[in-house]
């Protein structure tokens, strides 16, 4: 492909690397006079532009009045040849005709920069002139007035006509020459489009409620990795066990936008649940309009609602919350251009993506139909294994008592800053029972944890010598635990009276002493 590079010819430089000049001239000086001399060249000639297209505006009004001037006298022309005409009178009159109204006979301003010396007369004023110059040509009396003043108004309209060919002329000339160079004034927008597609309002998605915690005086506490976890029974960890949660000002309670353990589908992605299986056309209009509901959570939210459904005992809506759910995940990972091509394929009879689908849909409902089917068996042959076991303490040896040690706030002995440092990791409603003292209140904040948790706080408070007891510890919730204390307390209540009946004994020895004495 052959490049033309002749348009490049038309850019004028005035700063060219490549010139040459006098040894004697400095090549700056040079330059720069260049510049001062084209810059001048080209205000002249636009000037020059500017003052032809003027006088070419004020020619052609006055050509159209001259026009009508012969129009006038032609039109006339019997009356001239009457004996007692006047030609003053005559010409007065013809002028009076050819005048038009008062707006008209003003001509337009100049540009800026245009005949600024002198002020451009009205036309009536230059037709008056022009009549004076023919009746000056015509002489004081001549033989035929009238023929000589048709002939030198013609006269003198060939003349405004060979000037405005003249203007003509030099105007396309200085018009080529500017247009020869390419300068910055050339430079324009060719064309300028914008378009803004303004996508439609769509439905807010109404998530979850929003749950509600309590600010709790030391937040440091609740990011230890320690207790945060859930026991095989779901329940709460030690950061939510705090005892004075229904006591606090509810005006410190705030919102808590990052529950994760608890999914479920919005309110959009119920709507979408419940679109019957198979309508894939009211499917698509359905994503269409609300690009939310792809959303991964979505998807998560419609399989745990697909679950619980089939633990309540509604296979059909399980069912149709996994194809939903499902039919999400296909359009999510295939992106937004790849959604309308899936529901064409699903929907032609005997395409492969529609087995392909189906049959994950069946896969995974068979799975949560099974897993459920597990779960209501053990509930039903095992139905303790759902009571919630607790961790209490309570002291060995009825006639001793459990005192809680709280390490000081400002530690000096390595023992005392190991403890403190283990008291810190604890939850605040822990922390606060263990500073009240009273056991009952700790026992309160164990009951609230899970056995796991229960077990590694009690493991931690021996470790920082916070709890003067041994190392048993009796749950008592658990048969095995209420059996122990059972006994400890008949042990002990036959100590105590096994030690009353020796007192009783001895007394009964004294007296018996004296009587002999005596």
């Amino acid at each position: 492909m052959v490049v033309n590079y002749s348009k490049w010819d038309a850019l004028e430089l005035s700063d060219d690397s490549d010139i040459e000049v006098h040894p004697n001239v400095d090549k700056r000086s040079f330059i720069r006079a260049k510049q001062n001399q084209i810059h001048q060249q080209r205000f002249e000639r636009r000037h020059q532009i500017e003052t032809l297209k003027y006088e070419r505006t004020i020619n052609d009004g006055l050509l159209q009045r001259i026009d009508k001037l012969l129009a006038s006298l032609r039109e006339h022309a019997q009356q001239a040849t009457a004996p007692s005409q006047n030609s003053d009178e005559f010409m007065m009159h013809a002028l009076m005709d050819c005048a038009g109204d008062g707006d008209d006979d003003v001509p337009p301003k100049p540009p800026q920069g245009v005949h600024t010396q002198t002020e451009q007369p009205r036309y009536s004023v230059m037709m008056a002139s022009l009549v004076d110059q023919v009746k000056k040509d015509a002489g004081d009396k001549p033989q035929d007035w009238f023929q000589s003043y048709l002939t030198g108004v013609e006269g003198h309209k060939s003349k405004v006509e060979g000037l405005q060919s003249e203007l003509r002329r030099k105007l396309a000339e200085l018009e080529k020459e500017e247009g020869k160079k390419i300068t910055s004034d050339s430079i324009h927008e060719g064309f300028s489009v914008s378009s803004v597609s303004k996508e439609k309002e769509k439905p807010k998605a109404v998530g979850k409620p929003k749950s509600e915690t309590v600010e709790v005086l030391n937040p440091g506490a609740l990011k230890k990795d320690s207790l945060k976890r859930l026991d095989s029974a779901g329940q709460s960890s030690g950061a939510e066990a705090d005892v004075e949660d229904e006591a606090r000002d509810p005006s410190k309670i705030r919102e808590d936008e990052d529950d994760e353990e608890h999914i479920e589908p919005s309110e959009l992605g119920k709507a979408f649940a419940k679109i019957k299986m198979g309508d894939y056309k009211k499917c698509l209009q359905f994503i269409s309009e609300n690009h939310d509901v792809v959303k991964e959570r979505e998807t998560d939210g419609l399989l745990v609602e697909g679950f619980n459904a089939q633990m309540d005992g509604k296979p059909e809506y399980a069912k149709n919350c996994v194809h939903q759910a499902l039919l999400l995940q296909y359009c999510r990972s295939l992106g937004r251009d790849g959604v309308g091509l899936f529901f064409k394929r699903i929907t032609t009879p005997g395409h492969q993506a529609q087995k392909v689908f189906l049959d994950d849909v069946n896969d995974t409902y068979n799975r949560i139909r099974t897993r459920t089917t597990e779960i209501a068996k053990d509930r039903a042959s095992n139905p303790k294994a759902t009571e919630t076991e607790q961790i209490q303490l309570h002291a060995v040896d009825p006639g001793t008592s459990i005192h809680i040690n709280i390490p000081s706030a400002s530690p000096t002995e390595e023992v005392e800053v190991k403890a403190r440092e283990i008291f810190d990791t604890f939850p605040p409603g822990l922390q606060r029972a263990l500073e009240s003292g009273e056991l009952d209140k700790v026992n309160e904040v164990l009951g609230k944890m899970s056995v796991e948790e229960a077990e590694e706080v009690v493991e931690k408070l021996g470790e920082g010598g916070m709890l003067s007891v041994e190392e048993g510890v009796i749950d008592g919730t658990t048969e095995e635990g209420r059996e122990k204390l059972k006994g400890l307390e008949e042990k002990a209540k036959a100590e105590k009276l096994a030690e009353e009946a020796a007192a009783r004994n001895a007394g009964l020895d004294e007296v018996e002493v004296a009587d002999v004495d005596d």
